[in-house]
């Protein structure tokens, strides 16, 4: 699955722009990788809190 995921971040977003700046490639990515990232759906591995929930929680403890 991340294979498949990297090709075709590749694909669609890497490989297809003449980039004029790293910075500006750097968005596209991050928000094609924003995109695709469910952050309302709940993780086993986060203990079934959604990645947005746990983010805060960790940040509270920070």
């Amino acid at each position: 699955m991340i294979k498949m995921f990297f090709e075709t971040l590749k694909s669609k977003r890497v490989w297809l722009v003449d980039w004029q700046s790293h910075q500006q490639a750097e968005k596209a990515v991050t928000r094609y990788i924003d995109g695709f990232c469910n952050p309302v759906r709940r993780h086993s591995s986060l203990g079934f809190q959604s990645p947005t929930a746990f983010g805060r929680k960790t940040s509270d403890v920070s």
